[in-house]
């Protein structure tokens, strides 16, 4: 299958830029949300990224308005009917996705591919909301944050996804100029298995004062070579995500290193989420970084 039309169940960060990569790899794509003013704010971030590429003479004029015409968006399942792949990249709640998956079921081709973007749930777990003969061409695509700039997608493969659809899907993902990587199906898959004991060890270090935020994030940014420090990537994935991410790798596993630790459940619950709230381990003003707060 050479998968042209995609659409995208939820337009939040992650699902723009899976719509963003998909139309400038030439797919027209159909994003879907469940109201007018999510649509507006994730159509608008897409928007807001090609004009700063036009800005920066990495994109013409010519390309973002081609961009711009194989864009649109939906409140409808029904108008994601003539989808090839449709993306599911919605918050990680195992109900709201059933009942997402129950809806597309109703509305696809017999041929269409159906993907869940879910960072720690098993794929399978979506089964019960498709009809039997959807289940070969169920899979997952777990992209990664910011999905433009990030150049690795997991492919998770269920017992019953079949050969056909891992190929469609290689090659879509290739197609958007990024590495596939197999990943088993099981919660974390492969990089969230390894990479969220890391950042929960961090929090933990600074719950029980090992040192400071900014100390924390320098001594592993410098002494390791990360790009960014565990905080701050904490802050930047959101701390909301991070707990709900934690409660289903401890659920699934039962393993201590996976336990949210106590301080990151106490900033969640002061509606400190990080970057996208303005405040976390650090003050953020918009996409910017600032002074590291008092925990």
């Amino acid at each position: 299958m050479d998968i042209q039309r995609v659409g995208i169940v939820g337009c939040g960060l992650m699902g723009s830029g899976i719509a963003q990569c998909a139309v400038e790899a030439g797919c027209q794509v159909l994003v879907k949300e469940a109201d007018e003013a999510f649509l507006a704010k994730g159509l608008a971030r897409i928007h807001g990224a090609w004009e700063r590429s036009v800005a920066k003479g990495k994109a013409t004029p010519e390309q973002r308005e081609s961009w711009l015409g194989n864009l649109r968006g939906t409140l409808a399942f029904p108008d994601l009917a003539a989808c090839d792949l449709v993306v599911e990249a919605i918050p990680e709640h195992l109900d709201l996705k059933l009942k997402t998956f129950a809806e597309l079921d109703q509305v696809l081709s017999a041929s269409a591919l159906l993907c869940s973007n879910t960072s720690s749930l098993s794929v399978a777990q979506l089964s019960p909301a498709l009809s039997p003969e959807r289940l070969p061409r169920l899979a997952g695509l777990h992209f990664f944050n910011p999905v433009p700039a990030m150049p690795l997608v997991e492919i998770v493969r269920t017992l019953a996804t079949g050969d056909d659809t891992l190929a469609a899907l290689r090659a879509f993902v290739q197609k958007l100029g990024k590495t596939g990587v197999l990943a088993p199906d099981a919660p974390g898959f492969i990089v969230n298995r390894l990479l969220v004991p890391y950042l929960l060890d961090a929090m933990r270090c600074a719950e029980q004062r090992l040192a400071g935020v900014d100390d924390l994030d320098q001594g592993m940014k410098l002494g390791c070579g990360h790009p960014m420090g565990p905080l701050h990537l904490s802050d930047f994935i959101g701390l909301d995500t991070m707990q709900s991410v934690a409660d289903v790798l401890f659920d699934a596993f039962g393993e201590s290193r996976f336990k949210a630790p106590a301080l990151l459940r106490q900033l969640v619950a002061a509606g400190r989420l990080g970057r996208k709230s303005g405040s976390g381990f650090y003050r953020w003003e918009g996409e910017k970084r600032m002074e590291a707060l008092p925990l």
